[in-house]
């Protein structure tokens, strides 16, 4: 190793080097090797902090940090640890303030304290961290620093800290939307820690972050399966591997990853003493996949129980408007029970645009052209006054905002009989969708466009002109259930039979835990037995 040598510094690699995959609660967090000069001590806490940070688990990490802190009050990387805590750059989030409090309490220390030694790579860290909460654009920040941590790496080829931290850095360039060619530098980077330690938590996480889309997910697959083991006690770390599995439409996967993840949150809260939480990121992607699976009831209770507690505490409303949103389009329960719950849409940011959206399309989908009108125009003004205040939200949230309007425009149209413009506006929609930056997981358009374009043309009596567009949905959005439905029916109505058998063949697998009396179940399985030649190839 290239790192400079001090009598401390010996000690701490001798500790480090034991790389504590278990922490000293119990947890199982990840492996990894990051010699430093704290005391042997203050190790464990250190490298505790570190592998939560990996994880994304920010509370626990900071609280990680502060007792390395308190245990060594003159340990350097623990004050930078903390100040890491602060800064999300894969969410675009950074709490400038709370990061300069840290590096504030690190100058104090060593004010108040004879200066101590640390290493020129330690010190490397503080400087790169201290650039991120230094005065300037968030955007000329973040790629400072990232420059900052790329020379830190090149210049310790041995510290996979660097590499892994310097990974992470360059995903967060590209403030919150995907930049495919830095994404695969980034998951290039990633790889090279991933090889050498296969039980690095952040190599497997930034991996599947730089791959998490439909072209790319291929090349994260390795890691998710890894990454749930490696840190079976991080919660993000069991949801993290979903990101893969909904970009490749493997839903039982998706289901199994969050449900471990949900699981993880409870036991936490319970030790604390906190009840259950039934909203929040985990469940929404749960209730999604049950979706996807048919399993209707079980994506209801999921519903249910976060509507119980928005209700009992008035908070999580983004939440409840995901999980209804997601609730009354994939089951199309137009007039159901989901499309009558009351969101709150003043505080809960972008996410007000599917809460209307929703509202708008169901009254449609009704008849109710009145109040899918006036949604409407409630929708064209929010964003209307958005655009004009720039900074209160991002432009890819402006376009999905733009995407919805259109879709439930040509709804509205189509339901009044203008058919043709619906459709036109229809394409214009899913064209405009198709430029924006890819956002992993569940479709922010939660409509897909070219989904519902298939679906209309299909009852145009259109079919092959349908099953087109179904095929390029699911390109966007890999066996989604309504996606495949669509495209099963408009192969069997096209005559294609062998294109229809195997959509239906793969619905079948999809669906094989889906509720019994759907139906759409027997809709598979009557095609099915109609037609007992297996297809061969991809449909």
């Amino acid at each position: 190793m290239r790192y400079p040598p001090s009598s401390r510094f010996a000690a701490a690699c001798a500790a480090a080097a034991l790389a504590l995959p278990i922490s000293s609660a119990g947890q199982t967090l990840g492996t990894i090797d990051f010699p430093n000069s704290g005391s042997l001590a203050a190790q464990q806490s250190f490298l505790q902090g570190v592998l939560f940070l990996h994880s994304f688990e920010y509370d626990p990490a900071a609280r990680a940090f502060k007792d390395a802190q308190r245990i060594d009050p003159g340990f350097v990387m623990a004050y930078w640890g903390e100040a890491m805590t602060y800064n999300h750059p894969v969410w675009n989030e950074k709490d400038v303030k709370a990061g300069r409090d840290v590096l504030e309490r690190l100058t104090q220390m060593q004010v108040a304290n004879s200066p101590r030694a640390s290493t020129a790579r330690e010190q490397a860290y503080v400087e790169a961290v201290e650039i991120l909460y230094a005065d300037g654009p968030k955007a000329e920040r973040d790629t400072l620093y990232s420059i900052a941590m790329e020379r830190l790496a090149h210049d310790y080829p041995d510290d996979l800290e660097a590499k892994a931290f310097y990974a992470l850095s360059l995903i967060g360039l590209s403030q919150g939307d995907r930049n495919i060619p830095t994404y695969m530098r980034a998951g290039a980077t990633a790889q090279e820690v991933f090889d050498r330690n296969r039980m690095h938590p952040g190599a497997a996480h930034y991996i599947i972050h730089s791959f998490d889309d439909p072209v790319h997910a291929p090349l994260g697959l390795t890691a998710a399966r890894a990454y749930a083991k490696i840190a079976p006690d991080a919660a993000h770390a069991q949801h993290m591997t979903s990101h893969i599995f909904v970009a490749r439409g493997m839903w039982d996967d998706v289901v199994a990853a969050n449900e471990r993840a949900v699981a993880v949150v409870n036991r936490a809260r319970k030790e604390r003493g906190a009840g259950a939480m039934p909203c929040g990121h985990y469940p929404e992607w749960l209730q999604y996949g049950y979706l996807q699976q048919g399993r209707y009831r079980d994506a209801a209770q999921v519903l249910d129980a976060c509507r119980a507690f928005v209700e009992r505490t008035g908070e999580r409303m983004y939440s409840l408007g995901i999980m209804r949103a997601a609730n009354v389009i994939d089951t199309r329960a137009w007039d159901g029970p989901a499309a009558d719950i009351a969101v709150a849409t003043e505080r809960i940011g972008p996410v007000a645009y599917r809460v209307d959206f929703t509202t708008g399309l169901s009254a449609a989908m009704a008849g109710d052209l009145e109040t899918a009108s006036t949604t409407l125009e409630i929708m064209e003004s929010r964003r209307a006054a958005q655009r004009k205040e720039p900074g209160t939200i991002s432009p890819s949230a402006l376009g999905t905002a733009e995407v919805l309007e259109r879709t439930l425009r040509a709804v509205i149209w189509y339901q009044r009989g203008k058919h043709d413009a619906a459709l036109a506006e229809l394409e214009q929609a899913a064209a405009l969708d198709e430029t924006l930056p890819f956002d992993f997981g569940p479709p922010v358009t939660v409509k897909p466009p070219r989904e519902l374009l298939g679906e209309l043309l299909l009852e145009r009596n259109r079919p092959a002109d349908a099953r087109r567009q179904f095929e390029l949905a699911l390109a966007r959005t890999p066996e989604r259930a309504l996606t495949l439905f669509g495209l099963a029916r408009a192969a069997a109505a096209a005559g294609e039979t062998d294109r229809a058998l195997r959509a239906y063949e793969a619905l079948g697998m999809v669906w094989h835990r889906a509720d019994a009396d759907l139906p759409e179940v027997l809709e598979i399985q009557h095609y099915l037995e109609q037609h007992p030649k297996r297809a061969t190839g991809e449909y």
